[in-house]
């Protein structure tokens, strides 16, 4: 008897015996060749998957990591990269954040400036603080595998309630970030890392505030890692996988600069 589900009777796979497909009869070999034919990829069907995702986010990180080395390597010689670095990273990274359907160019192009940044950075902070660019490395990666771990445990989630709270320590932390870096740049104050330096109980503020910055990075990770889930289960198209590449690596990078400025402030 015929199916009624197109689904079905279109497919020769679940026809009668002896079904044909572009006018040639299939085999019981036929059939179970089809049925034994690897399941359709990303690629073929157009859907974000993980592992699509996977490759974007390592694709980001490699180039990086290759600006990164020429940060590290120029700058000692002029801080221009570390400049342009910063400033191409900020504009790219705000283009990146408001755009609604993502551009693998752009982001492409903020790997490459946040490389620059990064590399620039850590040397400066190496030269005056020897070994604390390995102490950085450690910890990022270390607080990356836990949240990650914990998340494909089920073990943190994110909600509504803690995402209202992230939202509103963000908002404190930008503004704080901003009036200190004022206060340093018009002399306000001279101290290393502005108000960062300051102590109470003889703990630098720097310390407490790098604290808070950690928990808050590990939490915008556990929301990438929700964006890229509930994109995978709700069939997104493949081209968002770049917007979970770059969600992943904006926080990596904040993550490593509060982890390098937390061990150079535990230096002073």
């Amino acid at each position: 008897m015929a199916s009624s589900n197109p689904a079905f009777s279109r497919n020769a796979a679940f026809g009668a015996p002896g079904a044909t497909a572009g006018g040639k009869v299939l085999s019981d070999s036929d059939l179970q060749g089809m049925f034994n034919a690897p399941s359709a990829g990303s690629q073929d069907t157009d859907r974000m998957s993980y592992d699509d995702t996977i490759r974007k986010t390592v694709l980001s990180f490699a180039l990086l990591l290759v600006t990164a080395a020429i940060g590290w390597i120029v700058t000692p010689v002029t801080i221009l990269p570390l400049i342009v670095g910063a400033i191409a990273g900020l504009v790219l990274g705000l283009v990146n954040a408001f755009k609604k359907e993502p551009s693998p160019p752009l982001i492409l192009a903020y790997a490459a400036a946040q490389g620059l940044f990064v590399g620039g950075i850590s040397i400066v902070f190496e030269q005056i603080y020897p070994g604390v660019v390995t102490q950085a490395v450690l910890a990022t990666l270390v607080v990356v595998g836990v949240t990650l771990a914990l998340f494909a445990n089920g073990k943190i989630r994110a909600s509504a309630k803690a995402t209202k709270v992230f939202m509103i320590a963000m908002v404190g932390y930008a503004v704080f970030s901003l009036v200190n870096f004022g206060m340093m740049v018009f002399g306000a104050t001279d101290n290393a890392f502005g108000l960062r330096s300051a102590e109470i109980f003889g703990i630098p503020i720097g310390l407490l505030i790098g604290v808070l910055a950690v928990i808050m990075a590990a939490y915008s990770l556990v929301l990438d890692f929700d964006f890229i889930q509930r994109g995978v289960n709700n069939r997104a198209p493949r081209k968002y996988g770049w917007t979970g590449a770059f969600g992943i690596m904006l926080t990596v990078v904040w993550l490593y600069v509060e982890m390098l400025r937390i061990f150079a402030i535990a230096r002073e």
